[in-house]
């Protein structure tokens, strides 16, 4: 029986999924890699070490399974976003670490763009706002800043990528430099009207548009992988950024469907069809994916700090051993004993977009424990994708009816919970929460005949519906307290 395999390259770690015909998780395989943080505000990975990590987990989900190449219908790329990497065309070798979608360095060259008058037309061009969060400052900032770095580019020695990119690069044994709409869609330097590079912005950004990768559909057969410790000429045949992936995955296929992905950050994303929306309020639009010659836009904000808040509660303060154990210490007191903790570690996403905010902890009194705080910091994750819910409903001019949820902290019973009760909204939580990964693998299966469209809208099962209880005063109070919080973080830093 032939399988499907998701690689799935997060922020933190490496994953493989393996999925039969009925879209079940058969196998995982998974390794966290090193997080480098060069000075405050910086974010970098080793490109190298992803793939490592990357080519290590497939191996050996193959193996631990006595599969064979033969046995993989075809693979599926789903990545961390915006995460920018160089590398030497003819070594393969990156040039410096990548830059990751957290990192704030060029807070201050995105903000002479905006005081020199370029946001509209940035936006008009690419959906996105002007943030260091996108790949163009990136880039521009590896060209300025590694010695030699922008003749070899102007030469055509050097090739960029996003995380797919990369990986689609290494699998193919160098054969492939492409992404796919979705990936494009994030770089700000991509026209999600004309669907292609926009010149005029690579003219701005000075980069040369040799660097860039061809941009595909996010379901076809790109090429072969040319690689023995994965196997030989296993079709790839998916590709689309991890928001992307999990709306498709979260079967969210019609316009006005709605998903959060509550991961290192939380990502609220919603279908609009082959319509583009254009916010009112700060949200992003996006290409959601491509099938065919169909393009599928939606509109997203994104909060940076989500999951990543508890795993600074872990590492940074250790305030418990592992993230899984957030839920017991936050449900041992009864509320958060007044204390809100706003998580601008890296600045504020969305629909805030201030890159000088700061994190901060307010009501902290003598009765404080480290229960209240870690039930501060879950309830945090729902407050900030209820700003961001408010501010889809704002934009669509009706409310969201439910949500469908996914990654790792919607697990959290608690947490989930308190998202229903604040939004006064019906959440939906599929039984596989692992839906970037399936979207992946959807949309590799797509591609090569494993699964048809209509196959895989019977394949969803779900784990448990939350509706909202908390009585609506409560809900104020609480609101009131976090805005108030919130407007204190603001531009911290000068």
């Amino acid at each position: 029986m032939p399988y499907i395999i998701a690689i799935d390259q997060g922020t933190s770690s490496s994953r493989c999924v393996l999925y039969n015909e009925q879209a079940q998780p058969i196998a995982v395989a998974q390794r966290e890699f090193t997080q480098i943080y060069p000075q405050p505000g910086w974010v970098e990975h080793d490109a190298e070490e992803i793939w490592q990590t990357q080519s290590a987990v497939f191996a050996e989900l193959l193996q631990k399974q006595k599969l064979k190449a033969e046995d993989i219908a075809g693979i599926g790329i789903t990545n961390q976003r915006e995460t920018t990497v160089i590398w030497y065309r003819k070594t393969g070798i990156p040039i410096h670490n990548a830059i990751v979608w957290q990192d704030r360095r060029t807070a201050d060259s995105c903000e002479k763009l905006k005081q020199s008058g370029y946001e509209t037309l940035i936006q008009n061009k690419t959906g996105l706002l002007i943030d260091p969060y996108f790949s163009a400052t990136k880039i521009q900032w590896l060209l300025d800043h590694v010695e030699g770095a922008r003749q070899l580019a102007e030469r055509g020695e050097l090739a960029f990528g996003t995380m797919d990119t990369w990986l689609s690069w290494q699998l193919s044994g160098g054969k492939l430099h492409i992404t796919d709409v979705s990936n494009a869609s994030r770089t700000m330097l991509y026209n999600i009207n004309d669907l292609c590079w926009d010149m005029e912005l690579l003219e701005l950004f000075n980069i040369p548009a040799s660097l860039l990768p061809s941009v595909k559909s996010s379901s076809e057969i790109y090429g072969l992988t040319a690689h023995n410790e994965i196997g030989l000429n296993i079709p790839i045949a998916g590709i689309a950024g991890d928001q992307q992936a999990a709306l498709f995955g979260q079967l969210c296929h019609q316009p006005g469907m709605a998903k959060c992905t509550y991961g290192t950050g939380s990502f609220l994303m919603m279908n609009t069809g082959a319509q583009l929306v254009k916010s009112h309020h700060r949200l992003l639009t996006t290409i959601a994916w491509q099938r065919g010659d169909q393009v599928t836009y939606a509109l997203e904000g994104s909060v940076f700090m989500g999951g990543a808040v508890m795993q600074w509660l872990r590492d940074g303060l250790l305030v418990f051993k592992q993230a899984s154990d957030s839920e017991a210490l936050a449900e041992s007191v009864a509320d958060n004993g007044g204390v809100y903790f706003v998580p601008a570690l890296t600045g504020l996403g969305a629909p805030h977009w201030d890159s000088s905010a700061r994190g901060a902890i307010f009501g902290i009194t003598r009765g404080t424990t480290q229960a209240h705080l870690t039930r501060a910091a879950l309830e945090s994750i729902a407050f900030q994708v209820d700003e961001l819910l408010q501010t889809l409903s704002d934009d669509c001019g009706a409310p969201i009816a439910e949500l469908h949820v996914d990654g790792g902290a919607a697990k959290n019973n608690l947490m989930v919970q308190f998202q229903a009760d604040i939004s006064r909204i019906n959440i939906i939580r599929p039984k596989n929460l692992e839906s970037t990964a399936l979207g992946a693998a959807y949309l590799a299966g797509l591609a090569v005949g494993f699964w048809s469209f209509e196959s895989i809208n019977r394949t969803q099962e779900i784990d448990q519906r939350f509706a909202p209880l908390m009585p609506s005063d409560q809900v104020e109070n609480l609101k009131y307290y976090w805005q108030k919080a919130v407007v204190r973080t603001k531009a911290w830093m000068e």
